[in-house]
């Protein structure tokens, strides 16, 4: 069964599986051969929004973090976290979400890594078994906001370890949207003025990198 080429000139091409496996995009080079080159993914920005009840815990957390993934570029102000009592018996209350974004861009193949990592942080910040500081990493880039996840769901895609990127929200005509599935909190909008700073911080760290 043929498999179809998208090529640089104006015609289609087709291949045979007998001729080459169908397992990419063909691409025509200059001198006519065809050619699969993947290439890297941009790099993207991360943030870490993080959840808790106790300021000084939430201090220490933020001073690990920037010791394991550099400066933090922006800090919000922290909001009160309403929307839900599940985390209440094991972290107190009130509860307030802040988002942190830090200056190094990272490979957004680095998520699920980075994951496993903050959950370990969790823990080294709990009091009597109990979690002080939940930490859900993300990070950010022209057109969308991923969060990290340990759970299946139909929209969230694998990574590894066990670890699942989780569409939630995107960015269109100036500003960021949830879909369905999001969290209630990143549904309120109250975000989106972080996210927004956040971005225009990726598009400028970009643009210099490109020059």
């Amino acid at each position: 069964m043929p498999c179809f080429a998208i090529c640089s000139g104006s015609g289609r091409r087709l291949w045979s599986r007998q001729s080459w496996p169908c397992n990419g995009i063909w691409l025509e080079n200059g001198q006519g051969e065809s050619t699969m080159k993947p290439q890297p993914p941009a790099p993207v920005k991360l943030f870490i929004a993080a959840l808790y009840s106790d300021a000084g815990k939430m201090e220490e957390a933020a001073r690990l973090l920037q010791d394991r993934y550099g400066a933090i570029d922006f800090r919000s102000q922290p909001l009160p976290f309403t929307v839900t009592d599940y985390y209440a018996p094991e972290m107190g209350s009130p509860l307030f979400r802040q988002i942190l974004a830090f200056q190094p861009l990272i490979d957004p193949g680095e998520l699920a890594r980075i994951k496993l990592e903050t959950n370990t942080l969790e823990e080294r910040l709990a009091v009597a078994g109990q979690r002080k500081v939940n930490l859900d990493p993300g990070y950010l880039d022209y057109d969308k906001v991923v969060l990290a996840s340990t759970k299946y769901n139909g929209q969230k895609i694998y990574l590894a370890h066990g670890i699942y990127a989780d569409l939630t929200l995107r960015y269109s005509k100036g500003s960021f949207s949830p879909y369905p599935w999001s969290f209630p909190d990143f549904k309120t909008g109250e975000y989106t003025p972080f996210f927004l700073q956040i971005r225009t911080l990726y598009k400028q760290q970009r643009k210099v990198a490109s020059q």
